[in-house]
């Protein structure tokens, strides 16, 4: 799935084709981060990755980065993992959940961070180079918890 979601273009920069231990090696955390998966019928739909944003005095606030397979969007997979992801930052001490590269034109993603709580703090023009969209600004959003 992870392969899936990086073929496509729209969300990652990672680089493609990626093969699964290069995969598993951008996506799953070690402790204090936290990489977890959502299944259905016994398929992964989706997985969240979820830890420190940054190391020492940064360890304060929260990181998270989410993929759900094509087929099971809409569905409500990446609503369950958000809600999963946020109270677990809670559980853990966090003071708060930043994403550093949320892709402008993934317009089910910032809706979804915003029906959460998340708020735009700041947008890098340009930074992403989207297959369909061509050049398209990267969102840092903040929930405070």
């Amino acid at each position: 799935m992870i392969d899936e979601v990086v073929r496509e273009g729209e969300t990652y920069a990672y680089p493609t084709p990626l093969a699964p231990e290069e995969a598993r090696a951008l996506w799953v955390e070690t402790p204090p981060g936290l990489t977890v998966v959502a299944e259905l019928d016994g398929r992964i739909v989706g997985t969240a990755k979820m830890g420190p944003n940054r190391p020492g005095p940064g360890d304060h606030v929260g990181t998270a980065s989410f993929m759900v397979a094509g087929d099971a969007r809409g569905a409500g997979v990446g609503r369950r993992l958000a809600d999963w992801v946020v109270d677990w930052h809670r559980r853990e001490g966090y003071e708060g959940i930043q994403f550093n590269a949320v892709v402008a034109s993934n317009e089910p993603a910032v809706r979804l961070w915003r029906s959460v709580g998340f708020e735009i703090v700041g947008t890098v023009p340009g930074a992403f180079r989207s297959p369909r969209h061509g050049r398209v600004g990267l969102h840092v959003m903040f929930l405070p918890l």
